[in-house]
């Protein structure tokens, strides 16, 4: 009975899934033929159609994976392929790290496998078809090649020794493994920019030295000190534009994309990353770092409590009680009820990029650079300017286009209590 209850809500879910897809479409069928008055003498009735070709595009790719996946899944979970590959695991005698992390590997390549086709059809044929794609398939292969190869060594890591960990503290080991991710997880982001980050592009300096002295004064203002400005080639791959911040401490670089600085002004490109210097400053990259900590910590308990017991395995009929199946099941039904938390998730960030918004406003003292990227951004993106309010709450960790475009507006025009406040805000941290 049980069984069946897990099985209707994972069905359910899924279908929720697709109902708010529709709902999306038809939210921007509605409305698309209506030019939003932000985008006046930028974008035109035409781009605007386009924008809901792609999504409708998107939605349909994004709906046949699903399903495909959906199906692989209910296959694998309720029709006995999980008991008999956790039994050919355990009937190969192994020690238990070296036995578990072949059980994981092999899942991982599995699910790898399973997306190529979907990956193909969307950089190849959906991208190339709205002029996004740039990317060759030789680029391709050597960026998947690079991606499973690096993939497979942090997994393999974090599986054998979270497993030791296992073997080694079998009452404790949620609070070891937690440590150890945590640990490994800082340890990535320091050496990410020089070790990872350069095998899939090229970072070069930034040759604009009046943009770049732009740029590192804005960051002095804000009191952040960034060693690097680079240029990342993400033409070679694409033409969607972007900017970030990257690394921890002496590693911390700012990065733009060669497709933001071509088609975007100095003081748009500013106001781009006094957007990003606002998580900075407010501290969103540790509060996120924090949550998220939190969240694995609280999960990684959980999964002990239920691992303890074969209450899973038994409601799934896996005759071969691995603890390693326990932990495959656990995470499947963990993953439904983490989606039902993504409202929660997605309005907790959505809040994070309002308030970067208005350190934006802050720093560069006008929304309309901040207000003309959004709209460049929004227009060569092909973004959809009519996100249904549904679809915003589960999928969004951005509040859509419009709505930022107004709140920058509104903040600008009752600027001087804002202002005055994030001023203090920018003072404080200034003068550490």
């Amino acid at each position: 009975m049980y069984m069946w209850l897990i099985l209707s809500a994972y069905v359910l879910i899924q279908l929720f899934k697709y109902l708010l897809d529709w709902l999306n479409v038809r939210y921007m069928e509605e409305r698309g033929g209506t030019l939003p008055p932000e985008f006046e003498g930028a974008v035109d009735a035409s781009l605007l159609k386009k924008s809901q070709s792609y999504l409708i595009d998107q939605t349909k790719l994004s709906a046949v994976e699903s399903a495909f996946m959906s199906l692989v899944i209910l296959i694998f979970f309720f029709g006995g392929p999980l008991d008999r590959y956790s039994s050919w695991i355990a009937g190969l005698n192994l020690s238990f790290p070296i036995a578990g992390w072949i059980f994981f590997i092999l899942l991982y390549f599995a699910g790898q496998a399973l997306a190529i086709p979907f990956n193909l059809f969307h950089v190849f044929k959906l991208e190339r078809r709205y002029g996004f794609t740039t990317t060759t398939a030789r680029l391709w292969i050597l960026d998947l090649v690079k991606d499973v190869v690096i993939s497979t060594v942090i997994l393999s890591f974090l599986t054998c020794a979270g497993l030791w960990l296992i073997s080694r503290t079998p009452g404790y080991w949620w609070l070891w493994s937690w440590a150890l991710m945590f640990s490994f997880s800082i340890f990535i982001t320091y050496i990410s920019p020089y070790v990872i980050e350069p095998l899939f592009n090229e970072f070069t300096p930034l040759e604009d030295e009046t943009l770049k002295q732009s740029i590192l004064d804005l960051a002095g203002k804000a009191g952040i000190s960034a060693r690097k400005v680079l240029k990342m080639d993400a033409s070679t791959r694409t033409r969607h534009s972007n900017a970030y911040f990257t690394g921890l401490g002496r590693t911390k670089r700012i990065v733009l994309f060669d497709t933001l600085l071509e088609g975007t002004s100095h003081g748009e490109v500013i106001a781009v990353l006094a957007h990003e210097i606002g998580h900075w400053k407010r501290h969103h990259v540790l509060k996120s770092l924090l949550m998220f900590e939190a969240g694995a910590l609280f999960g990684l308990y959980l999964l002990f409590r239920v691992t303890e017991t074969g209450f899973l395995t038994s409601l799934f009929q896996i005759g071969a009680d691995t603890f390693f199946s326990r932990v495959t099941v656990a995470a499947f039904v963990g993953s439904m009820l983490i989606f039902l938390l993504h409202p929660v998730i997605m309005a907790l960030t959505r809040r994070m990029e309002r308030e970067a918004d208005r350190l934006s406003l802050t720093l560069t003292q006008s929304a309309n650079d901040l207000v003309s990227a959004l709209v460049k951004l929004s227009k060569d993106n092909l973004s959809n300017p009519y996100p249904h309010p549904l679809y915003v709450a589960f999928h969004y960790s951005h509040p859509p286009v419009i709505e930022r475009i107004r709140a920058l507006r509104e903040a600008e025009r009752t600027g001087s209590r804002v202002l005055t406040g994030c001023s203090a805000i920018m003072g404080q941290g200034s003068r550490k």
